[in-house]
């Protein structure tokens, strides 16, 4: 149990059906005698929502639905002065046992003729099953663009949301820029952090063939980004698969460090990566792109392999730039 749930309690109360017909109950979370109220919606999914004019209060609710294993924030509503939290069913699943059990009980007294039976059982399924491997996690998106590529993020209107993100990336290993992206809210913008494509293959490097805490760290993160994808439907759980899988692929060359004396010069290794593209003629090339520095100076080199002449022989060839040290 994470240090900041402990002696939370979880609640609920008044099941009513609203003048616009819907089922509602009232979900009490406290700690340490503090107290939000809640009001549970039972519709087209289980809505769980708070408002309140006072924003140290929606900054309450929203701690406390954290505390409960929610990744929830405080928002405004439009430019006025009210507050709000609002949280629906996948991101309740994703809560913790007291949490998911309340909201349960909830949906299985209102499946005794106030809602339809069969929409019950799948809430029910759901909070039954919880929705991610491991608590502590906010909701990250994984999905697809109308292209294909592939988009890992996490947003959020709360700047120290985003930090915090941040940093947990820095510490199992990433890095801002080449790995990952972060946009700060601005007003009522949301903020996010942007996994890159490099960022996740590095994450599962690190999870393959890291050492001590930062492994630990990266397994856990590939471990829930996998399982995000897994929801989100085969096409994306295949495209993250692929990705996790070539990042640890690139995990069995262990570039990054080499250094070594080379006709007089020193060369230090500082990373690499391997890509497979489409050569003259259709054909396949593999081509490894080296980042390393000779004497202090950094530059890029790439080496490709590919299959060429009547015999289909493997060949690899290397281009050196005119400027690049000792000429060509």
């Amino acid at each position: 149990m994470p240090a900041g749930a402990a002696g939370l309690g979880v609640s609920w109360e008044g099941l009513r059906r609203t003048k616009g017909g819907h089922v509602a109950a009232d979900l009490i979370i406290s700690k340490n005698g503090a107290g939000v109220k809640y009001n549970v919606y039972l519709c087209g999914e289980v809505v769980l929502h708070f408002t309140s004019a006072d924003r140290a209060r929606a900054e309450l609710a929203a701690l406390l639905l954290r505390l409960a294993g929610v990744g929830a924030e405080a928002r405004r509503a439009g430019g006025g002065g009210v507050w709000y939290v609002v949280t629906t069913t996948d991101s309740l699943a994703a809560g913790r046992k007291e949490l998911r059990k309340a909201l349960a009980e909830v949906v299985m007294a209102a499946a005794r003729g106030w809602v339809d039976a069969g929409r019950a059982r799948r809430w029910l399924r759901k909070l039954e099953r919880g929705r991610t491997l491991r608590e502590g996690w906010p909701k990250y998106y994984v999905g697809l663009t109308r292209g294909g590529a592939l988009v890992v993020i996490f947003s959020s209107p709360n700047p120290d949301s985003i930090e915090r993100e941040a940093r947990r990336l820095r510490k199992l290993g990433l890095e801002e820029v080449r790995h990952f992206t972060v946009k700060m809210p601005e007003g009522d913008s949301h903020g996010y952090v942007l996994i890159l494509k490099e960022g996740l293959e590095r994450a599962a490097w690190l999870s393959h063939r890291g050492e001590g805490e930062r492994r630990g760290l990266a397994a856990e993160f590939v471990s829930y980004i996998l399982q995000r994808a897994k929801e989100e439907g085969e096409e994306v759980r295949k495209k993250v698969k692929e990705v996790v899988e070539e990042g640890r692929a690139r995990g069995s060359l262990r570039l990054e460090g080499f250094e070594r004396a080379v006709g007089g010069r020193l060369v230090r290794v500082i990373g690499g990566r391997a890509e497979v593209e489409e050569g003259r003629g259709g054909r396949k090339l593999l081509r490894l792109r080296i980042t390393a520095e000779v004497d202090g100076v950094g530059g890029e080199y790439a080496v490709a392999f590919g299959r060429y002449g009547r015999n289909n022989a493997a060949a690899g060839f290397a281009t050196a730039k005119a400027d690049a040290p000792e000429g060509r």
